[in-house]
């Protein structure tokens, strides 16, 4: 594989430490794990090589993979989620809390200040908080295949759409433009996205969303 391939790829990944799993495209899979959820297309997903938009090890190692083979790899954390990192936990007071009308307990996940975040403790009006991602200093250990590769530009685009849950009614290309035909409402945010992995990884200048409306009979 080479930086800009469009791969679908199944897999299954675990901590190194303790075997527990925490991602898989396979459903039968999620559901022994107690991770199914009921919102997720499973089966081969979207990877865009080196888009950086997954862990740094497993970009680095898709890319010395071929189409069809399968591999288990080992992510250090250094090339995962990051190391632990002690300042990344705050001791905050119960009472900035209350402010929000939040009551905290140990567990609980909370976004403060655009960060997500894990309430660690809550004792004698104090709250412990980490601010850094609950995988942080693990080995990753990634069951993986390259299942498929997308050559056609409507083929990648019609991915890059379904992945960010954008229900297109057809992609037409013309010349450097692409407009995409949608069926349902999609938030800015989304669409920002998959004009970036567009742009980012594609030969064109200008992308145009319209809405299909259809008569209910």
């Amino acid at each position: 594989m080479k930086k800009g391939d469009f791969v679908k790829i199944e897999y299954t990944a675990k901590v190194k430490e303790t075997g527990k799993i925490f991602d898989t495209t396979k459903e039968d899979v999620a559901k022994k794990e107690e991770l199914f959820n009921p919102k997720i297309n499973y089966g081969p997903v979207l990877f865009i090589i080196g888009s950086e938009k997954t862990v740094k090890g497993l970009d680095e190692e898709l890319l010395k993979m071929k189409l069809g083979e399968k591999k288990v790899v080992e992510i250090p954390p250094e090339k995962g989620f990051g190391k632990r990192n002690p300042e990344m936990l705050k001791l905050l007071p119960l009472s900035e809390f209350k402010k929000q009308n939040i009551t905290p307990y140990p567990g609980m996940i909370l976004s403060m200040e655009g960060i997500n975040c894990r309430v660690i403790s809550v004792n004698s009006g104090r709250v412990r908080v980490d601010f850094k991602h609950p995988l942080a200093g693990k080995t990753l250990v990634y069951d993986l295949k390259i299942s498929g590769k997308l050559e056609k530009s409507e083929e990648k685009i019609e991915a890059v759409c379904e992945y960010y849950n954008c229900e297109y009614k057809k992609v037409v290309i013309k010349e450097r433009k692409v407009d995409i035909l949608i069926k349902n409402e999609i938030d800015e945010k989304n669409k920002k996205l998959i004009t970036d992995d567009i742009f980012d990884n594609m030969n064109f200048d200008k992308i145009e969303f319209s809405q299909i409306f259809e008569r209910k009979n």
